[in-house]
């Protein structure tokens, strides 16, 4: 798998602690508690041991899901302004009826809808991609219903 993962210079600084964290405390408090539970003896038996490679599994895995994201990120530079929405972008838009709402427009492996960012990938991202200020979109939603927004700002 080769595929672009986009990143805010932020969420790579992120990925990049992450993965030290991981490394290095992770690793060591995982081998002081294998190396804790060989000692109980019998490992067919030893929760602590099965538990403890299980959780050896884990954070394996997240290492490796992080240096893959890592190795094929494309850090999105934030510019001084935008003419439309692109990667990297926040954008307050506006539902009718509703207050106007802000998003951070990133990479999927930084969405996070609570913490106001969406991905390029989401319904809404996708469909606000290339758009201007003023513009109303239409957006097509999972459950085949369909809202607009309008474009209030582009920063």
């Amino acid at each position: 798998m080769n595929d672009i993962h986009y990143l805010t210079p932020e969420g790579k600084q992120k990925l990049e602690q992450e993965l030290a964290e991981l490394t290095t405390n992770g690793r060591n408090e995982l081998a002081v508690r294998l190396k804790h539970a060989i000692s109980m003896g019998d490992l067919s038996e030893n929760a602590d041991y099965h538990k403890a490679k299980e959780d050896q599994g884990f954070l394996e895995g997240r290492i490796q899901e992080i240096q893959n994201t890592l190795k094929n990120a494309e850090v999105i530079e934030s510019q001084d302004s935008y003419s439309e929405v692109s990667l990297g972008a926040t954008i307050t838009i506006q539902e009718e009826g509703y207050p106007p709402e802000t998003y951070h427009l990133v990479g999927i492996k930084e969405a996070n809808p609570r913490e106001g960012k969406i991905s390029h990938e989401s319904p809404i991202g996708k469909a606000l991609l290339g758009h201007k200020v003023g513009e109303v979109v239409k957006v097509n939603l999972p459950n085949n219903n369909s809202t607009e927004f309008k474009i209030l700002a582009i920063e």
